[in-house]
């Protein structure tokens, strides 16, 4: 039987109350760093308990239910049964920014801005990245930090983390005051709402209250890391819902088949080419940050093979 230990984090009565009772609750009541968010309580996990190399580790946020409509029960059956001997299993929301994004990286700047700073944390932490070539599918993609993991990834999730930590901590570069800057966050809905089908789908773009952006740079570090390194073997249960538009279900895989093929380029044509409909008719006001998808320029060889590494055991479909 496979070993699981998922917690789900709570700093308030009225969060705790939302915990799914299937997980293991971690308590952030004292809350001391609000600052850093759920990285806060993980990173306090991480720096003081021993994990086992044979059980999976996870750190979910009150908000897992309502992002991901999925259970605690569910969560641990599909480990149970199609994890394997993968080393991450992911459960990201938000499949329909998996798939209108080239990465994780081009959706934060389109999300919260700060161009220069989202590109240098990816560039710190994978020096090959580069945000106009680097292509991320529902297999490597992950947000809101829900995915399990061993001790291995976490060993090294951790390691990354940390640097990012460090110089948002001491502050005193423009990357550390940067990272500790308030950001915008603006969210872009191209599925269709509860209740309504895919004909009724409205593309929506609104702001919420703003937090630093040291907090959605280390959400993304799970991405990085997945993608630049084949050595992981990943297993994604990040699906389309019943109100996904299939364009970007076409979109998604185009990137898949561009990242298995090794590089193809007609995959990539297509996907442009589908993608400035999409933009066209549901977010027409969104920005693609400079230098992102649709201004990539050709690329060499070794970018491509680099921008291609994928993990081939244990993806999902």
């Amino acid at each position: 039987m496979v070993k699981v230990e998922i917690h789900q984090i709570f700093y308030s009565p009225e969060s705790r109350a939302k915990l799914d009772p299937g997980f293991l609750p971690l308590d952030n009541l004292s809350n001391e760093r609000p600052d850093w968010r759920e990285y806060w309580p993980i990173r306090r996990f991480l720096r003081e308990r021993t994990l086992a190399a044979d059980t999976y580790y996870g750190f979910f946020s009150a908000k897992f239910g309502a992002k991901t409509g999925l259970d605690a029960a569910t969560v641990h059956e599909a480990i149970e049964c199609h994890a394997g001997d993968a080393d991450v299993a992911s459960f990201s929301p938000f499949f329909q920014h998996i798939a209108l994004f080239l990465n994780v990286i081009e959706q934060a700047i389109a999300c919260h801005g700060l161009a220069a700073t989202f590109e240098r944390c990816a560039e710190l932490i994978v020096p090959h990245f580069r945000l106009g070539q680097s292509v991320m599918s529902s297999l490597d993609s992950i947000y809101s930090n829900f995915f399990v993991a061993r001790r291995e990834f976490w060993s090294e999730w951790l390691r990354q983390a940390e640097r990012l930590f460090a110089i948002a901590e001491e502050g005193s570069t423009a990357l550390g005051q940067a990272l500790n800057a308030v950001v915008p966050y603006v969210v872009y809905q191209t599925d269709a709402p509860p209740g309504q089908g895919q004909g009724q789908a409205a593309a929506a773009c609104h702001s919420v209250p703003g937090v630093p952006a040291k907090v959605f740079v280390i959400e993304r570090l799970a991405s990085l890391l997945l993608w630049s390194n084949p050595r992981w073997r990943v297993q994604s249960f990040s699906r389309p819902t019943p109100s996904t538009s299939p364009d970007l279900v076409v979109l998604d895989a185009l990137k898949i088949a561009y990242a298995r093929s090794g590089g193809g380029e007609p995959y990539l044509d297509t996907f442009r080419k589908l993608r400035a409909g999409v933009l066209a008719r549901h977010l027409p006001t969104v920005i693609l940050p400079p230098g992102g998808f649709g201004s990539a320029g050709s690329r060499s060889g070794e970018d491509r093979r680099r921008g291609c590494e994928r993990p081939s055991e244990k993806r999902g479909d």
